[in-house]
């Protein structure tokens, strides 16, 4: 994390515990449930659930004319 600043909103003051928070409790449930958990780590996206399993392929769906 970078320094921190000061503010008078108590909102701005605790956003980001919360998002601590919900980060932490997602990465859980993204193990539970065998899914992937993508972030950026130095400007690459990586899961951090290694244990997912990759996603399958829907038959019979259509592709997305460009």
């Amino acid at each position: 994390m970078k320094a921190k600043t000061r503010t008078l909103d108590p909102d701005i003051e605790g956003s980001l515990p919360a998002m601590l928070r919900a980060a932490r409790r997602a990465k859980r449930l993204a193990q539970q449930t065998g899914t992937p958990f993508w972030v950026m780590r130095k400007g690459k996206i990586v899961n951090l659930n290694p244990s997912a399993k990759p996603a399958a392929r829907q038959k019979g769906r259509k592709k997305r004319s460009a």
